[in-house]
C-alpha cells in the first residue's frame, strides 16, 4: 500500500469552481443553498474576492436555534467571522491537521486575504486514498 501524499500543495488540491455570497446576500436564500445538499458551507466574499466570513450548515442550525427569522436576515447576520484557511502553498498534511484541530469539513484557501479555492475533505480523502482501492462486497 502506498504512503499518502502528504505534501501536495493546496492549490493543486482546491476547487476554483465555486459559489460565494456577499454580506447582504438574503439568509433565507442562503439557507435553502445549503439545504438543497449541494453545500454544506459557503464563503462570504466582499469586492475584490476578499474572504470576510463563512456560512455553514451549523451557522443556519445556531440561527434557528436562537429564533432568529432568516427572512429578515442576511449572510453576515449568520456567518462566522474569521473562517479558518490555508495559503495556496499549505501543504495536505497542514490542512488535514487544520481540519482536525477545528473540526471542520471545509477549508478556503486564500491568497493575501483574497479567496482562491475551496478544500473539503472529500478533496483530501480522495487525494490520499489509493486509486488501485478495489472493494468487494458479498460473498466467496
Amino acid at each position: 500500500m502506498a504512503t499518502p501524499n502528504l505534501t501536495t500543495k493546496a492549490r493543486d488540491l482546491m476547487q476554483t469552481r465555486m459559489v460565494a455570497v456577499t454580506r447582504q446576500y438574503s439568509a433565507r436564500d442562503l439557507s435553502i443553498l445549503i439545504h438543497s445538499g449541494t453545500f454544506s458551507g459557503v464563503p462570504v466574499i466582499e469586492p475584490g474576492n476578499h474572504l470576510v466570513g463563512i456560512v455553514t450548515e451549523f451557522d443556519v442550525l445556531k440561527a434557528l436555534a436562537e429564533g432568529k427569522d432568516l427572512h429578515r436576515l442576511k449572510a453576515e447576520d449568520v456567518m462566522s467571522l474569521h473562517p479558518v484557511t490555508v495559503e495556496e502553498t499549505a501543504t495536505a498534511g497542514d490542512i488535514v491537521k487544520q481540519m482536525l484541530e477545528h473540526q471542520i469539513i471545509r477549508i478556503p484557501v486564500v491568497r493575501d486575504g483574497k479567496l482562491l479555492g475551496m478544500i473539503s475533505r472529500t478533496d483530501l480523502l480522495n487525494h490520499l486514498i489509493d486509486d488501485h482501492l478495489i472493494n468487494v462486497y458479498g460473498g466467496s
